[in-house]
């Protein structure tokens, strides 16, 4: 009877974690006046690329990595619209996994501190958010 129990607790418990695992793995949507769309992580925090960046290889790292974190999550969770084949993994030279959107690794920006800033757009000419409807862009 008790192993009855403890695998009916253990499978609750599974059960109703999901729900919050994918919600913790989820990539969306937002929208911002002169920004547009752009992907956000679940805390609504703005995803970036890095323009030096090519399919599958990061192009930033040392000192770069310190002011643009990298994104990275084992599983995601798509927004609607957006294809779950579209993020994929990859392992930097340095060891690290960063999580791709279309081959292209998504970085946070140290400067945005609350949900929906997006201070990181444009910086250098080379750091843009990502609107899943142009990208990447040609």
């Amino acid at each position: 009877m008790k192993r009855i129990v403890g695998s009916l607790l253990a499978v609750t418990v599974m059960v109703t974690s999901a729900p919050a695992f994918a919600e913790h793995h989820a990539v969306k949507i937002a929208k911002k006046d002169g920004v547009g769309s752009y992907l956000t992580d679940t805390k609504n925090m703005a995803l970036y690329w890095f323009k030096k960046d090519s399919t599958g290889k990061s192009a930033c790292a040392g000192p770069c990595v310190e002011k643009w974190p990298l994104y990275y999550r084992e599983a995601v969770k798509a927004p609607e619209g957006v294809k779950a084949e579209d993020f994929a993994t990859i392992t930097r030279e340095d060891g690290q996994k960063q999580t791709t959107f279309r081959g292209f690794p998504l970085y946070y920006w140290v400067n945005d501190k609350t949900a929906g800033d997006t201070l990181g757009q444009g910086v250098n000419s080379v750091w843009y958010v990502i609107d899943p409807a142009n990208f990447p862009p040609k």
